[in-house]
């Protein structure tokens, strides 16, 4: 599980790598769910982004395949580690125009010398922002090839993704693009009491407000980035422990089958 830190400028790049974040991700929180920041603030923070630390760009709610493609077309330069560019379709509720739109995106990242993977992004708050269903749009990035997928929600308000859709929704929607292959990113306004809850269902969780002093419109701050990544990597922790565990009783286990299988074979 890894955690995802949205920056607004390069001052907070030093901040998020120390408290932990394991994805830095560049996005505007005054321009909206998926506000894009501007060109020279994406320079300066991706300038700042050690290669090896996987990099997210938020490109906003695009509603046509050429400003898709100018969006995908202006993504930061090579980097070792991948880079990630989230596009949301607030605004359309078109099945068919996601679909060109998705299939647009996929279609430019894989023709850069970048060769970024698109995010196809989906509301909670689908009805709010005027867009498809969750479900829907991951059954339509699916068909067209997406290699990941994120839920988040449109308005911030104070409440978070749990209050804007039920656990069990989220559940399935999560292992329904896990069990395809999606690397599956949850965001939304987590904090410390929902994030544990959402690290277990997914394989990427993103913060920011929760990660700032001031809330979302604040500043990112070391401390509040490790809290959440020490609460966030619980399920993981908790797992292996149970792998741990269970792993003398498993040998066991074995252990007493090939011995029975031997006496079996003596007699």
């Amino acid at each position: 599980m890894s955690l995802l830190v949205s920056l607004r400028s390069g001052d907070e790049v030093a901040e998020a790598l120390a408290g932990g974040a394991d994805i830095i991700d560049a996005k505007e929180p005054g321009n909206g769910s998926l506000g894009a920041v501007a060109p020279t603030v994406l320079r300066e923070i991706a300038a700042l982004v050690p290669a090896t630390v996987p990099f997210s760009v938020a490109l906003g709610d695009l509603l046509t395949a050429d400003a898709v493609a100018e969006a995908v077309a202006g993504c930061p330069p090579p980097r070792r580690a991948p880079l990630y560019l989230k596009l949301g379709f607030a605004g359309e509720s078109s099945p068919a125009s996601v679909k060109v739109l998705i299939a647009a995106a996929l279609d430019v990242a894989d023709r850069t010398v970048v060769r970024p993977v698109m995010v196809p992004v989906a509301y909670a708050d689908w009805s709010d922002a005027g867009s498809l269903p969750p479900e829907e749009v991951l059954t339509i990035a699916l068909s067209e090839g997406a290699r990941a997928f994120l839920l988040d929600t449109y308005i911030k308000d104070g409440r978070g993704l749990f209050d804007r859709m039920d656990y069990e929704r989220v559940r399935v929607l999560a292992a329904r693009g896990r069990e395809a292959g999606l690397l599956m990113g949850i965001a939304g306004s987590l904090d410390l009491g929902t994030i544990e809850r959402a690290a277990r269902l997914a394989d990427v969780v993103g913060v920011r407000g929760a990660a700032c002093v001031g809330g979302r419109g604040g500043r990112v701050e070391a401390s509040l980035v490790r809290r959440l990544r020490e609460v966030s990597i619980r399920p993981v922790l908790a797992e292996r422990e149970d792998e741990r565990l269970r792993e003398p009783w498993d040998r066991a286990q074995v252990a007493a089958a090939v011995g029975h299988k031997g006496c079996t074979g003596g007699a």
